[in-house]
């Protein structure tokens, strides 16, 4: 039976003693010592890794901001906390974890397009800084602070008129429930500054998961035109620019990874010729899966093993409740397959064609289709990698009741 390609397997991964090995344990080990698949797995040693090599190729001028909904497992938000610059939450729950975790809320921003008046509240009061997203919920967090007794620290999130090219999730470009249309945002800040709010500038975020360093580049030199334009238009230099990140990495077959060092090249030119209203402004990217995506593997393990029609199927205990990203049903159009791999086999040779599916009642639980791997059986463990970001709070847990992927960092 003809196969289909998977994708490619992130660097960092090796065997060891025939095994997928993480943080330099053995997926059977670790899988034991938690006691329980699935199970979500971290790399604590891969999430520095990429964080050195965006500072290698960043001028040291931009910042580096995690966006916690890529993966706000606490451990890992702690393991975060002395190598990033600040955190972006959407959500007061996501500022409970950043709390909880240790980190100093001055160091977070928040954004998104719903907040209700008791997550204003929390963050006014704690010293997080607002990403406006409309003129109403500026007014309402000028009318909060005044309750409070405390000024406001507020950005500005933009709507522009441009995108990022070849992103998988375009967050900017003509009508958006996200930011204020460019050409409103002066009137705002205007409003924002005789209001007496504390001002933190803006963040104009266009897209996410592109892999075209050329696309990444154009964006972010519109993003520095646009907000010069902004800041003369308001009338007051930058006190900060958040610009968005859009980094994607490698999830499908024919996938290439993102040339950093050609989007860091032409960061230095541009940091280099800033115009006045940025040159005194703090820089910073926000990055979520970039950080954290290949850094994480999913374990399921094979519980039966069946044929059916020619084809063969290794069912496992995992599936979409868990990672619905690698089933497909997580906003691409055309199914393809994820890194997989038998991780107790990891360095041995493809044997056979086999779907891997999990063990929901629906025809939507599949993992890999007629991917070529080693043999399977019952008992042995399956690997799905790329499963650091958007994976085990991005899918529906609750589905037919099994439950949660536990998760660790190694």
């Amino acid at each position: 039976m003809k196969s289909k390609p998977v994708g490619p397997i992130p660097e960092g991964y090796y065997a060891l003693e025939g095994q997928l090995s993480i943080g330099g344990k053995t997926a059977s080990e670790i899988a034991a010592a938690a006691g329980e698949t699935p199970l979500f797995v971290y790399s604590r040693d891969l999430i520095s890794a990429r964080i050195r090599q965006l500072r290698e190729a960043l001028p040291d001028r931009i910042g580096v901001n995690y966006a916690i909904k890529a993966n706000p497992f606490r451990p890992v938000l702690e393991h975060m906390r002395p190598l990033v610059d600040g955190f972006d939450i959407a959500s007061s729950g996501e500022l409970r974890l950043a709390q909880q975790a240790g980190i100093d809320p001055a160091r977070i921003s928040f954004a998104g397009p719903g907040k209700r008046d008791d997550e204003l509240e929390a963050a006014i009061a704690a010293g997080v800084t607002l990403n406006c997203e409309s003129s109403g919920e500026g007014e309402r967090a000028m009318a909060i602070g005044g309750r409070l007794g405390v000024r406001p620290r507020i950005a500005i999130r933009v709507n522009p008129d441009f995108e990022l090219k070849g992103s998988g999730m375009k967050m900017g470009g003509g009508a958006k429930p996200f930011g204020v249309d460019a050409e409103k945002v002066p009137d705002l800040a205007r409003y924002l500054l005789d209001e007496g709010a504390d001002w933190r500038g803006l963040h104009i975020f266009t897209g996410s998961q592109a892999l075209n360093a050329d696309a990444i580049i154009e964006a972010q030199s519109n993003v520095l035109k646009l907000a010069d334009e902004l800041a003369q238009a308001i009338g007051e230099p930058l006190p900060k620019l958040n610009m968005g990140g859009g980094f994607g990495i490698p999830y499908f077959p024919g996938d290439e990874p993102l040339d950093l060092a050609s989007v860091g090249k032409a960061l230095h030119e541009r940091v280099e010729g800033l115009p006045a209203s940025l040159q005194k402004a703090e820089l910073c990217l926000e990055l979520g899966r970039y950080l954290v995506g290949e850094a994480g593997v999913y374990l399921c393990r094979v519980i039966d093993r069946k044929d059916s029609h020619g084809v063969t199927y290794l069912v496992t205990d995992g599936g979409l409740h868990h990672q619905l990203a690698a089933s497909g049903n997580f906003g691409t159009v055309v199914r393809r397959n994820y890194p997989i791999a038998v991780a107790n086999r990891f360095d041995a040779d493809a044997a056979e064609v086999v779907s891997v599916v999990g063990c929901l009642c629906t025809p939507l639980d599949r993992l890999a289709d007629l991917a070529h791997l080693p043999r399977g059986d019952v008992g042995d463990l399956i690997a799905v990698f790329c499963a650091g970001a958007y994976g085990a709070t991005a899918s529906p847990s609750a589905f037919l009741g099994h439950g949660s992927a536990g998760e660790v960092l190694v």
